[in-house]
């Protein structure tokens, strides 16, 4: 089964469309995160928000692929048994959106364009050479050099500001905590050739069940604040809908599309277009200066991505020694 794959679209162009929406989201995610923050709710509010909101289509979307496929799921929810439904929840589900959201209480936003999106292909190429034994090529290296020069250009004025004291650090470690959560669920997309729909199901499914009767109990012993209360309905509406059906529903089905055209190496890569495009439209929506260095890191990760994406030509084997299994990794993705 192959949902959301339409019938008039191509493989390529299934995966081509799956990049442009989850970069514009990704995009879209940044610059809200940075409006949010002068708003009324807390980071674990808007976590609550992204996991109620996914689960209103996926909870039952999850349901409902058990039933018709009869597949061997967790609680009859998750399309995926518990064990990976338990591993990739842990990490694309509440480790990415936890440390994310709670890297915001100590370090601004700027940083998070740098350090969440900026750092995932390096930390994606390092991880899927350990797990897929995918090789680093000479050209895929470059790219990845001139991706890290852009995001430094785009955010290394105030990343250098952490080491000024304060808690700046704090906040910055939790952003790339979060990004290697998610270069270690990319990986583990493209291993275990997850279904884009089955696996953001899985992943909402644990973070339901896990996340929101911990954080009740823990509003309740007011061991972590909450300010849902005193928040209007319209703020409350806004993020159920754009993270939970936005940045989960159709982003996370988009981002697992995207890796099954592009692997998880490459997906990245395109991803680190983000960090650009959001200071630009934090300079467009907030009215944020334009510096020269946006302008050149925003060129950097474009020629760094071009340099990445590309496919590089396998040697040819003898026709004697082709066999399925003499086939690397690398050049399967």
């Amino acid at each position: 089964m192959q949902p959301l794959s339409p019938p008039f679209l191509s493989p390529k162009a299934t995966g081509i469309l799956a990049a442009v929406v989850t970069v514009a989201i990704w995009t879209a995610f940044i610059v809200i995160a940075r409006a949010s923050a002068q708003r009324t709710l807390t980071p674990f509010d808007i976590a609550l928000a992204r996991f109620i909101g996914a689960a209103v289509v996926l909870v039952p979307w999850g349901w409902w692929l058990v039933k018709t496929e009869k597949l061997q799921g967790w609680l009859g929810l998750s399309p995926l048994p518990f064990k990976l439904t338990a591993l990739i929840g842990s990490l694309g589900g509440l480790g990415y959106a936890m440390l994310a959201y709670s890297g915001f209480f100590f370090a601004p936003a700027a940083h998070a364009s740098v350090l969440l999106p900026g750092t995932l292909p390096l930390s994606t190429a390092l991880v899927a050479a350990v797990i897929l034994k995918d090789r680093i090529t000479p050209t895929r290296a470059l790219g990845l050099a001139l991706i890290l020069g852009g995001d430094v250009l785009v955010g290394g004025a105030s990343l250098l500001k952490a080491f000024d004291g304060g808690e700046t650090w704090k906040g910055d470690l939790l952003f790339l905590s979060a990004s290697t959560c998610w270069a270690f669920y990319s990986v583990l997309a493209r291993k275990h050739a997850l279904d884009a729909v089955k696996a953001t199901a899985a992943i909402t499914v644990f973070a339901l069940v896990t996340y929101v009767p911990v954080y009740s109990l823990l509003v309740l012993l007011e061991a972590v604040p909450s300010h849902l209360s005193a928040a209007p309905w319209g703020e409350i509406v806004f993020q159920l809908v754009f993270q939970g059906l936005g940045s989960v529903v159709v982003s996370g089905i988009g981002f697992t599309k995207m890796i099954q055209h592009f692997g998880p190496v490459r997906s990245t890569m395109i991803t680190a277009l983000v960090p650009s495009l959001s200071a630009l439209g934090a300079v467009y929506f907030l009215g944020e200066p334009l510096y020269w260095n946006l302008l050149a890191g925003l060129a950097l990760v474009t020629l760094g991505i071009l340099f990445g994406v590309r496919k590089t030509k396998p040697a040819l084997p003898s026709a004697t020694s082709i066999t399925p299994d003499s086939i690397a990794p690398s050049a399967r993705l």
